[in-house]
């Protein structure tokens, strides 16, 4: 395979992933200044309250976060006693729960999160929204298997 520039996709797919990512981070990240946390934060505490009673490890798969990312977005939310940490199954793994903080903060978040949520999607359309969703999940997965070296959704090997 040739490595010329014209055999090259462009953009990048990474960058142009984070440069959305930064656009809505900082979008979601002003609507929930008002209730005190980011939108990281959020989706760290829905994600534990999706996951209850089970390891952190699941919360990281859950959210797609190395375990190192997700520790230290989860003392910033027991500094805010937003979550309390506990044993886990078996010593080496911790659970997380959210608060009654913690659930208080998520009620305060839920109206910037909506209207945020809300008018990015009108703007982009229903339809519209719903095919990227699907399409953002294909390149994951797409994605995914590239270090193992594993053949992409699809491919013929």
């Amino acid at each position: 395979m040739s490595t010329t520039a014209e055999a090259i996709p462009r953009p990048c797919v990474c960058t142009s992933i984070r440069k959305a990512a930064r656009v809505l981070a900082r979008t979601y990240d002003a609507a929930l200044a008002p209730s005190g946390m980011n939108v990281t934060q959020l989706a760290v505490l829905r994600a534990v309250t999706r996951h209850p009673g089970e390891p952190l490890s699941r919360v990281a798969e859950d959210l797609a976060m190395d375990r190192t990312s997700l520790y230290r977005a989860i003392e910033a939310l027991t500094k805010q006693r937003w979550v309390t940490l506990s044993d886990g199954h078996d010593r080496r793994s911790r659970t997380a729960s959210v608060t009654k903080s913690g659930e208080a903060a998520l009620a305060k978040a839920g109206p910037g999160w909506a209207a945020t949520q809300r008018a990015i999607v009108s703007r982009f359309g229903q339809k519209r929204w719903q095919s990227f969703v699907t399409e953002l999940d294909h390149l994951v997965d797409c994605a995914s298997g590239i270090d193992d070296d594993q053949p992409a959704p699809g491919e013929i090997t």
